[in-house]
């Protein structure tokens, strides 16, 4: 365990070193690599995975057949958070050089060994291996005609059986391999590249004749004989003292498809056409509200704003009603001003962070084969971002007349972070004590820590000091000493009415994208389509600054001036939907049985809906600031 985790602190200090010398968004993988015939390809094991746990753990946790050094790959912090553990195996191949029948190890079970492949066959664990950056996967034919192929990430370890009219269960491992590497070959050179790595996975009870030796023949495969494995009959069944022989033959397939290409045909989701036809029509039906919200806003206060300009008389404006009414009260500091700081700057740190993962994405940065790079990403930017969450706090803060700028600091360099670490170590201890190598090291951690005292909290302090010395942003209207008496509201324009209210067409923007952003996270799929999620990211804000301003209208006009925190929790509760949503995803789509698996999901889900709270209802605080001081500076105020 000591090893491991000083392993993993080298590793982390690796990123690092490469962050601070600009080195933070280097693809590996993306460069193409040219194998000649014969050339040595050596297949690397990934985590086993199942989306009944969602418990990863590593290759060699139960007893496959092992090299005889395990030597783990270099890794970036987004694998380890992801729980990758990628190491070498002993299934090498040559390049174009069919194989047959070859035998990896012999092993005989204990009561122990079996159990731990029957744990895993139960819980629909798979296995995933990798060759030249691409994933291993298993061919699967759609029922309706002419379909193409789609993918299913890594093979299971076995299956079981129960027999008809008996309650006895067997269980039947996956010991033969029938890999298929595809490559594109270039004519002029003889050199190629692999654009394919497939698998069908057989369980096989092997058959030799006399004693077991190195050098035994099988005679349910062989390669002088030119015998393969075709069918699963007699399969290998998991039980104390049986024997296990794992084999693997290799076929080479010459393909059209180029190599820039090759992620395509892994990245064809099953429902792709569900897909597409549910985000256009998401998109126009969110495009043509904020467009009707838009009109009516527009003419709503062009009239107003001339019926306030037109007032001649002393006795109309006496008489004036409205949103003009609150004037004196509209920039009165709200009741704790100082957490609204805190959240603001939290939320522009935020949105500083997704803004610029999703630029890096669309322009094919932060793609699946690049493993961990999304993660690696969005931590190194939120750590970047550090410096306008700072700004935009203290210069809100200051805007309320604070004092006390370097306790604002604190508390926006803290809060959110520190919540969301607190849920993350608790949900870590757990994946701990299960062993799952998802847990996060040692070492990892303390990259985290490092990250985040080290780089992110001196950089809000920094922008924190600039934001301060700012000169503080001017009200367009002067505040009355005395606050007005709010009238009693009817129960439509009550608070909570309305923040419920509020939440709904911001969520219905991203609905439908977050069933294939779930889908991608808890079912282990690929998530690619970042072209459409901006869009998406786009309609967002646009819904967020449109529903808030109209309600913040409507707020106005019933004489009520408490605006402020209504303005962020009017957009921000959307992440109450959000989570309801997640709930309704885990109860219908997911197949989790362990109580430790459905902590994890939830406590995840909690921490995204909170980051999802702040970034929301920051993006509709800020439309409203910016929309009462235009509105308040618009109008004649004797």
């Amino acid at each position: 365990m000591a090893n491991n985790n000083n392993n993993n602190l080298r590793i982390c200090v690796v990123v690092l070193f490469l962050f601070v010398n600009g080195y933070s968004f280097y693809l590996p993988g993306v460069a193409p690599q040219d194998f000649f015939k014969g050339d040595n390809l050596r297949v690397k094991v990934n985590k086993l995975a199942s989306t009944k746990t969602q418990l990863p753990y590593s290759y060699y946790s139960i007893p496959y057949c092992r090299p005889d050094k395990i030597v783990d790959s270099a890794e970036n912090l987004g694998e380890v958070l992801r729980g990758d553990r990628i190491e070498n195996s002993p299934y090498e191949f040559q390049m174009r050089v069919p194989q047959m029948c070859n035998v990896v190890c012999r092993i005989v079970l204990t009561e122990k060994t079996a159990k731990e492949f029957k744990e895993k066959i139960d819980d629909e664990y798979r296995v995933n291996m990798i060759l030249d950056n691409l994933p291993l996967v298993v061919p699967m034919t759609r029922l309706e005609r002419d379909s193409p192929v789609i993918y299913q990430h890594g093979y299971f370890v076995g299956r079981k059986v129960q027999y008809a009219g008996t309650k006895e269960e067997k269980y039947f491992i996956n010991n033969h391999l029938t890999f298929t590497v595809k490559y594109h070959k270039d004519i002029q050179t003889d050199s190629a590249r692999i654009v394919g790595f497939e698998v069908n996975a057989f369980s096989v009870k092997h058959q030799y004749d006399g004693q077991w030796t190195d050098k035994t023949r099988l005679t349910t495969c062989d390669a002088h004989a030119k015998r393969m494995v075709t069918s699963s009959d007699p399969p290998q069944e998991v039980e104390n003292k049986k024997e296990i022989i794992f084999t693997y033959d290799v076929d080479f397939q010459e393909s059209d498809i180029k190599w820039a290409s090759r992620w395509d045909t892994y990245l064809l989701m099953a429902d792709d056409q569900v897909h597409w036809f549910s985000i256009v029509n998401s998109l126009m039906i969110v495009l043509f509200l904020s467009g009707m919200v838009a009109m009516i806003m527009l003419r709503t206060l062009y009239r107003d704003i001339s019926k306030y300009n037109q007032l001649e008389t002393v006795e109309e404006a006496q008489e004036e009603t409205g949103w003009k009414l609150v004037h004196g009260d509209v920039f009165r500091p709200p009741v704790n001003s100082d957490l609204l700081c805190v959240y603001v700057g939290t939320g522009v740190q935020f949105f500083g962070m997704i803004l610029i993962a999703m630029i890096f994405a669309v322009l094919g940065f932060l793609s699946p084969s690049n493993r961990g790079g999304l993660m690696t990403a969005l931590l190194l930017l939120w750590v970047l971002m550090g410096i306008f969450g700072g700004y935009a706090s203290a210069r809100l803060y200051k805007t309320f007349k604070g004092t006390e700028w370097k306790s604002i600091t604190l508390k926006t360099a803290f809060m959110f972070p520190g919540i969301a670490f607190a849920i993350f170590f608790v949900l870590n201890a757990l994946i701990w004590g299960e062993k799952s190598s998802g847990a996060v090291p040692f070492g990892t951690m303390f990259a985290l820590v490092f990250l985040w005292f080290g780089i992110s909290v001196p950089l809000v302090f920094v922008g924190s000091y600039i934001g301060f010395k700012k000169p503080a942003i001017e009200d367009p209207v002067k505040t009355n000493k005395i606050p007005r008496q709010i009238p009693e509201q009817p129960w439509y324009m009550s608070s909570a009415f309305s923040i419920l209210i509020g939440g709904i067409l911001p969520f219905g923007a991203v609905f439908i994208e977050l069933f294939f952003i779930l889908t991608s996270i808890w079912l282990q799929q690929f998530y690619y389509i970042f072209g459409f999620l901006f869009i998406v990211f786009v309609i967002l804000i646009v819904t967020c600054a449109e529903i808030t301003i109209v309600l913040c209208y409507f707020q106005l006009c019933s004489e009520d001036y408490l605006w402020w925190w209504r303005s962020y929790l009017t957009s921000g509760s959307s992440a109450l939907y959000l989570f309801l949503y997640t709930i309704f995803y885990f109860f219908t789509k997911l197949n989790i049985t362990k109580p430790v698996s459905g902590i994890l999901y939830f406590g995840y889900m909690l921490i995204a809906s909170y980051a999802f709270f702040v970034l929301t209802g920051t993006i509709g605080f800020y439309a409203c600031f910016w929309f009462t001081r235009l509105i308040y500076s618009s109008v004649k105020i004797d």
